[in-house]
């Protein structure tokens, strides 16, 4: 029996595995509101991938609500964080004890979230390295040679050991490169304190790489920011290393190209009242705060003007 696979969100990293998921599998629904929804019944999903080619994949669902699915056996949810508890309140209709819910999302608790939200089913914690985005006609670009995704369960018992190779299995049948981690909190932490330098600073600034690093100042504000997450980080129990700052550093200064910008960057310059500062500085700062008894790089950008605006 086909196994039924569900992906909320079909932005840039959803649409991307949405995209490969339905173009190897039947059992394949998507979930997507408005023009997006229409233009996924009509044209399917159209990747456009510098990695695998062109890909026109057809959902065999699309639907507004997760509720409108019977009982599904795995569950992608690929939506920003301030989404997060309406959708899966949305999915619980279609969540039984055996389903795999798998976020693939930014920040360093989306996993517990949504165990906390959905309360039954097995979380599966799990993060991505991509460039993707979606264009003005719904299609989904994917640049570069890479589309990496790792996914684990921190102390895992056996039903769960099982649901994370099932997971790979899965994926791997799809031609998504995945990797199981033996620590999945460190990889997702690795990710997450780079964003917080990288998301928050490119968007306070509305600058892209090219023009930060060009400033030695703002070198300097991005290590202090990076530095910060780490000890957050380092406080909370997380194997993190000394080295993960230095290879941060140096991929912003020296390896990042000079027109990168941040999903957080677009999203203020779009002028988005709904933004994920609050997963990329708020947690940091309430972190620092409780952890360390301060946090003052992150909180000084929390005290600036433009956060006012989209908080």
């Amino acid at each position: 029996m086909s196994k039924k696979i569900t992906v909320a969100g079909i932005g840039g990293v959803g649409g991307y595995l949405a995209g490969m998921l339905a173009d190897t599998y039947d059992e394949v629904s998507f979930i997507a509101r408005g023009e997006r929804k229409k233009s996924l019944e009509e044209n399917g999903l159209v990747l456009h991938s510098e990695y695998h080619g062109e890909i026109i994949a057809h959902p065999k669902k699309v639907v507004e609500r997760g509720d409108e699915l019977g009982i599904q056996d795995y569950i992608f949810i690929c939506v920003k964080n301030y989404s997060l508890k309406e959708v899966c309140k949305s999915l619980k209709g279609c969540v039984g004890e055996r389903t795999v819910l798998i976020p693939v999302m930014n920040g360093a608790d989306p996993g517990e979230r949504v165990r906390k939200y959905i309360g039954k089913g097995i979380v599966v914690d799990s993060l991505i390295y991509i460039l993707s985005y979606t264009k003005e006609d719904f299609s989904v670009v994917q640049k570069g040679n890479f589309a990496d995704i790792k996914i684990g369960i921190s102390n895992a018992n056996e039903r769960e050991k099982k649901a994370v190779e099932d997971v790979y299995q899965l994926l791997r049948g799809a031609k998504v490169d995945c990797v199981a981690a033996e620590d999945i909190e460190a990889e997702i932490w690795r990710k997450y304190i780079f964003n917080c330098a990288y998301n928050v600073l490119t968007a306070h600034y509305r600058e892209n790489v090219g023009e930060l690093r060009a400033d030695a100042k703002k070198r300097e504000e991005f290590r202090r920011l990076l530095q910060e997450a780490y000890d957050v980080g380092k406080a909370k129990g997380v194997h993190l290393e000394e080295e993960d700052i230095v290879r941060h550093q140096n991929r912003f200064e020296n390896k990042l190209a000079d027109d990168a910008t941040s999903s957080l960057q677009r999203d203020v310059e779009a002028g988005k009242r709904n933004t994920e500062l609050e997963t990329f500085c708020g947690y940091i700062v309430r972190g620092g705060e409780s952890s360390l008894g301060r946090c003052f790089a992150h909180g000084e950008i929390l005290q600036d003007g433009f956060v006012s605006v989209y908080f």
